[in-house]
């Protein structure tokens, strides 16, 4: 199997994950915060531009349709787990965001058995987003009240999308867990 560019960007950005762990749990490493956000933000390009490309180009591959909303899981469930480590973000927060994943991975994967593609939603694209800028705002730790209210704003805002997306995502895809054999 040849590897095209986007399949490549898609492995670039699981083998940063453990590089974007380190700097976020060993904050005696200097300037361990930024670095750690520099990763994750190329990281989160990658997503972009890994999709943008497969699409673009026609190199949508099983392989891609598999990895890489599996490497996006990883690194933004990482970065989460990393933010609870550091007591930026409340377990509850994550634990409602990776239930939603593993819930529409289960959906995703009744609908593949059924013959069916779920395409994402844009409910589910704004949750990302997000959650990303959450994710960097975090990271970033600014000791300052404006930083620190936008900060909880961009937690409840990412809570309240990630709901919605679940919401809308079942809504729309019922039909898949309903039995035609």
């Amino acid at each position: 199997m040849t590897m095209n560019l986007p399949n490549k960007l898609t492995i670039f950005r699981v083998i940063l994950i453990p590089f974007f762990v380190v700097f976020m749990l060993v904050p005696s490493i200097p300037y361990a915060n930024i670095i750690a956000c520099v990763i994750f933000c190329v990281a989160s390009f990658t997503d972009f531009l890994d999709g943008y490309l497969a699409r673009r180009d026609g190199l949508v591959t099983n392989f891609g349709k598999f990895m890489d909303p599996l490497a996006d899981k990883l690194l933004v469930g990482a970065a989460l787990i990393c933010l609870i480590e550091s007591g930026q973000l409340p377990a509850w927060v994550v634990v409602i965001i990776i239930s939603r994943e593993f819930i529409i991975s289960g959906f995703r994967l009744i609908a593949s058995d059924n013959g069916v593609v779920i395409a994402a939603s844009y409910w589910g694209k704004f949750k990302t987003v997000s959650q990303m800028v959450m994710v960097i705002l975090l990271i970033l730790n600014i000791q300052l009240p404006v930083f620190q209210i936008l900060g909880t704003i961009l937690i409840w805002v990412s809570v309240i999308l990630t709901i919605v997306s679940l919401v809308d995502y079942v809504v729309k895809n019922k039909d898949v867990l309903k039995d035609t054999k």
